[in-house]
């Protein structure tokens, strides 16, 4: 445990610690998400969005692994059973029923915009208080709005092939 990382630390510990075991259930759900959204896809633009979702898969797990050190630093315990993910989670995982790649894109928007808002919270909480966790959550709100923006891109690259189609 880092003594100094939690005597420095000006934000309520048990408090801090479960937000951030909420954000990392959640990043260990998005990774998921993402990872099995990439085989499963079909539909339009299904290879360059397969490998989009490879990356997103990528840096959610690396999110995951800088919660997990950040939680161990403030002396408490990441989630440790996988199946305590989904219970923890307040932005939830949807199963990809329907792998078209339309759906996989708006599932993986509701969880994005929901992630934003998590880091945004953690952030407003650390801000002045706890600078290593404020840095660490605003890394990952800046990877964040980066998925949203490009998950946007590829909704309005489809709808637009789509409306191409429809025209002739």
């Amino acid at each position: 445990m880092g003594q100094m990382a939690q005597s420095i630390s000006q934000v309520d510990k048990e408090e801090l610690l479960k937000i951030l075991n909420i954000a990392f259930a959640e990043e260990w759900l998005a990774y998921y998400q993402y990872w099995l959204g990439a085989r499963l896809a079909v539909g339009p633009m299904r290879k360059a969005i397969a490998d989009e979702f490879e990356e997103h898969a990528g840096e959610e797990l690396e999110h995951a692994e800088k919660l997990a050190a950040r939680i161990i630093e403030l002396g408490g315990t990441p989630v440790l059973n996988p199946e305590e993910w989904q219970k923890t989670a307040l932005c939830k995982y949807d199963a990809p029923a329907n792998p078209q790649v339309i759906k996989l894109l708006e599932q993986n928007m509701t969880a994005e915009k929901c992630a934003i808002t998590r880091y945004q919270k953690i952030c407003e909480m650390c801000f002045g208080k706890d600078f290593e966790t404020y840095r660490i959550s605003e890394d990952i709100l800046h990877d964040e709005i980066e998925h949203e923006e490009e998950i946007a891109a590829y909704q309005e690259d489809i709808r637009t092939v789509l409306a191409h189609f429809k025209e002739d």
